[in-house]
Parts: structure tokens; sequence; C-alpha cells
């Protein structure tokens, strides 16, 4: 059934989704070999597998004295004991000794415990009577303020997993193992392509009736958080000739194509006849059951994923969230973490009623404000068109599908950037 537009009745989220995962032809992209310095945000594609353990000698974590447990039992304030002090460990240095009944070794943060130690005593926890003696106030246990040999990582164990994304805390734990090269995944290649006799590169000046491009760069930083490569092919005029040129050549050298602009239905709109010339399945869907974002164009060609987005900016984040990420991150080679998507979500009471009539899934941008210890999401209303619903948003809220609207203090579910 077609709309008065004349375009097929717009699909429901999921069914959208579902038709371009079971068209994609899916695989994990290259591997390559890089230095860990290089590595921030990349995805493993092996394992990392421990070649030592960590640490690889009993250390101490505070500043005291190594010792003998068993030396300070029953040791008090009323009734210390007494241990004559032998030796002091530097840093970095191998003790070549061995403690005796009786006897500690001063020893700093880190270093090496003798032979004959099990336990450390915090300088905080006696008194020093003489250079060589010192009054335990206190008794160690066995393994107090030590870690042990391969306690925090044990030779053989895997540190790190496949599909995993580097974090700065991932890299320095590696190269305390000693491993400076890893293998990753390729970064996977999306092409954006600009299309609108109006648009206008940001720096030219602008006529009557013409736009700077925003979507390229908001598209090329949504990409790249994802995990991909941008290549902003260009602005192209609404030509035919032109835009298939132009799509030909990106199928050759990308993974996923973002077409920006040409998604809704005038005499000067290409992209989806273009798209069903270029090869099959061709276009999967041509308006989803969302807004923003109705006139959207999900398409797979020769396997790879196309997406025809709105020109709207607010259209153009909304479809890249619900769409193009998810699909991006697969192709990245990224397993899903719950933390990820926890991290990005908070609840919050809704500031004002919002209602919706539209009968599609509706994505409110909202901001956060903190009031009386409680997080409240206030609704940045605007038309699509207006560049600042985007900056002053720091999130999304979601109206279902057939729901009128939202009542003040509703709590919400906040998806943040």
């Amino acid at each position: 059934m077609k709309d008065m537009l004349g375009r097929e009745e717009a699909v429901p989220l999921e069914k959208a989704k579902g038709l371009l995962l079971r068209s994609m032809d899916f695989h994990l992209p290259e591997e390559i070999e890089t230095e860990i310095e290089d590595s921030l945000g990349r995805i493993l594609s092996r394992d990392i597998i421990s070649p030592e353990d960590l640490p690889a000698f009993p250390r101490s974590i505070v500043d005291g004295f190594a010792l003998k447990s068993e030396d300070t039992f029953g040791a008090g304030e009323i009734v210390p004991v007494y241990l004559n002090v032998t030796h002091e460990i530097l840093m970095g240095e191998e003790p070549t000794f061995e403690l005796k009944k009786g006897e500690s070794a001063k020893i700093q943060t880190g270093g090496m415990l003798p032979y004959g130690a099990d336990g450390v005593l915090m300088f905080e926890h006696c008194h020093t009577v003489t250079e060589k003696v010192i009054e335990v106030l206190k008794p160690v246990a066995s393994g107090e303020n030590v870690i042990q040999v391969g306690e925090d990582i044990r030779k053989g164990d895997t540190v790190l997993e496949k599909g995993h994304r580097l974090r700065p805390q991932d890299i320095g734990a590696l190269a305390g193992l000693g491993i400076t090269r890893i293998w990753v995944y390729e970064r996977p290649n999306v092409a954006i392509i600009s299309t609108g006799d109006e648009i206008v590169h940001p720096g030219s000046p602008l006529m009557l009736g013409q736009v700077r491009d925003i979507n390229s760069y908001n598209l090329a930083g949504l990409i790249k958080e994802c995990g991909g490569i941008p290549i902003k092919k260009g602005i192209f005029p609404d030509d035919y000739v032109v835009l298939k040129n132009v799509l030909e050549e990106s199928l050759r050298e990308s993974d996923i194509i973002v077409i920006s602009g040409g998604s809704s239905v005038g005499t000067k709109d290409l992209t989806a006849r273009l798209i069903n010339d270029l090869g099959k399945p061709g276009v999967l869907f041509h308006g989803v059951s969302i807004k923003p974002g109705k006139p959207m164009i999900g398409a797979i060609v020769n396997g790879k994923p196309i997406f025809g987005l709105p020109g709207h900016p607010h259209a153009v984040t909304t479809c890249f969230e619900l769409f193009i990420a998810p699909l991006l991150r697969m192709l990245t080679g990224e397993r899903d973490r719950l933390s990820r998507k926890i991290r990005r979500k908070v609840k919050a009471r809704l500031s004002r009623n919002i209602s919706s009539g539209s009968g599609r899934q509706e994505y409110i941008r909202v901001a956060l404000e903190e009031r009386d210890g409680e997080l409240w999401a206030v609704p940045i209303l605007g038309k699509s068109a207006l560049i600042t619903t985007l900056l002053k948003a720091e999130g999304t809220i979601v109206i279902p599908l057939g729901k009128s609207g939202l009542e003040q203090g509703t709590e919400v579910e906040v998806e943040l950037f």
C-alpha cells in the first residue's frame, strides 16, 4: 500500500532493522598488527594471553618494614614487639639476603620482599626506637600489604578478549606485561555523499537559497565515534549521471555508504532510483515509522548497506543512531558490552507534558537538569531543521508508536549522546 505521496507505507523500526540484517553480506574486517601506542579505540582481533606472571615477584603495596608475620603475633600498643632492622631494600633491586627470626627490612611501595618475609608493617603502626630497632604496635597477618607472584595476572591468563575496544587502561596493562604489538581489526570505511543543488562548502560565502554543509561533518564525527573511517566524497548536484558515478566508486572502496539528502519524494530526489539501478536487492524500505527520519531509505547493493538520510540535521543524527551505528559496530568486530549500554542511559523525570500525534515512534531531544537532588529531562522542542535542538540536547527519550504522549513527572529513560 502506498501513501499520499506515492511511497510505500512506512515500516516499523524493528522490521526495517531486520530487513537490513537479513540482506547484508556480513564479514569481519581484515586484521593488522599495530603498536600499542596507536591502538586506542581499536578493536582486538585476537585474545591477548599473558606471557608472564604479574607481578613477577612478591611486592609491597605500602611503605614500611618487611618481616615475618609470626614475629608480630600479640603485638599491641600496651605490649609492643621489638624487631631488629637489618637491611633497607632499594627500589628496583633484588634482595640478596634472607630475613631471620626477629629481623625486619625497611621497604618502599613496590619494593621486592626478601626471602623469609611474608608481610609488611606500615610505618604508621610502629615506632622507631633506634636506627636498628622498631617497636611494633600491631600484629601483621601473613600476606598483609603484599601482592604475591601472579596475584594480578597469571601467565597464560586471557587478559583481553577478541572484540574488545581498547581503552587507555588496557594499553597501560599491555605495557606492564611487555606486550607492545597487538592484532586489531581494520576500521571499516564509510563513504559520505552530500547531495543537493542548495548545499555549499562551509568555507563558501552564502547566496540566498543556499545552505552550508552541516551533515557530512556531523556524520564524520559520528562515524569516528563508532570506530569507522569517514570518507567525505563531496557535495554533488541532483544529477543522475554524476551521482551514479560517485555511488559506483563508493561501492568499490567503502563498506557502508551514507547519502545525505535526496530521500524525500520530489522531482529532483533520485536516491531510491539510483540505488535500485546499482544492483540487487536494492532498496529494502523507503520510509520508517519514526520521527524525525520517516523518509529514510535503507538498501543493500552487492552485500553492502546504503542509507539515504533526510537532509535535516536532527533526522540525520536520529537515523544514524538507530541504524548505522549498530551496523558499523558489527563491522568493526566490536563485542557488545553491557557496561557501554548502561553508561549511556539514565533515568530522569519529564519536566513537561509532551504530546505525540505523529503515528510514529518519536525521538525527543532533551537536556538534563538537577533539581533538589533529582534528575529532570527537559524537552528541546523545535523543527527538525533547527541546529539548536542538537546543540542544547544531551540525550534522547522515546515516545513509543501508538502512544499519544507523556505526562509531566513521568520517569523516562534518557539515551545519552
